[in-house]
């Protein structure tokens, strides 16, 4: 099950594991992404089943996993992808709005998520949750106050949720993607392409195949062996703030 698919990470890990001969099911806002990448991912032979909600909505988050077919309850995999990163302001200058929408989408919009699918992956004996942080979940930046709190706040989750579920044979890993260039600059820059290109600037920025990739190699290890926790940058990165730009 991956959450928030219809672009960027979470698109690229449900064709990820889609090609590997996974059943997928995939969630998303957006109805008629949703309903392209079902048909995309049906057309290789893969069973597929999407369910159109939004994460932050704790009745529609229910309601859709509750109802599940029966033969689409044992999720084994769950990576909790839906997150975004909306304005960069100081923070005597922020927008309470988009500060509600980062926390309602990253922190609590995984906890709804991962507190409906958790009792499916108990009662079935185990399964792995796959927790998107971020860098800005390791380290704070100038402007990004809301967001990086947010992404701490996931990474705080994937310690404690790894110790809640560690008897149930649950494994939690949490990844923390760098400078990766996807649809999230236009979404933190609302729809300015220029603001949104200038941040990959001279950077041969990680894509979302690559986190795909990461994703679907700790979900294959041996039953016996878990990755904690992972930071992804691309080689032109440092940290969060530094950056090798090459113009």
């Amino acid at each position: 099950m991956v959450t928030g698919a219809t672009a960027g990470f979470g698109r690229a890990i449900a064709e990820k594991f889609a090609e590997n001969g996974y059943r997928v099911l995939i969630t998303g806002r957006r109805k008629e992404r949703l309903l392209e990448l079902e048909k995309e991912l049906t057309a290789t032979g893969t069973e597929v089943l999407s369910l159109n909600f939004d994460v932050r909505d704790i009745a529609a988050v229910k309601a859709n996993v509750e109802n599940l077919p029966s033969e689409w309850k044992n999720i084994d995999i769950l990576v909790n992808n839906a997150g975004l990163a909306v304005g960069l302001s100081h923070i005597d200058d922020g927008d309470t709005d988009d500060w509600d929408r980062m926390i309602d989408t990253n922190v609590k919009g995984l906890l709804y998520v991962t507190r409906t699918v958790s009792p499916l992956m108990i009662a079935h004996g185990g399964g792995h949750i796959f927790n998107i942080s971020s860098i800005a979940g390791k380290e704070v930046y100038e402007n990004g106050n809301v967001y990086c709190a947010s992404k701490h706040a996931v990474d705080a989750l994937s310690k404690a949720m790894r110790i809640d579920l560690l008897k149930h044979g649950i494994k939690v890993t949490n990844i923390a993607p760098g400078m990766a260039e996807t649809e999230f600059s236009i979404v933190r820059f609302k729809g300015d392409r220029e603001k949104a290109d200038a941040v990959y600037k001279g950077v041969k920025a990680l894509t979302a195949e690559d986190i795909a990739e990461v994703i679907y190699f700790c979900a294959t290890l041996p039953e016996h062996v878990c990755i904690n926790d992972l930071t992804i940058t691309p080689s032109q990165q440092a940290s969060a703030g530094y950056l090798n730009r090459k113009v």
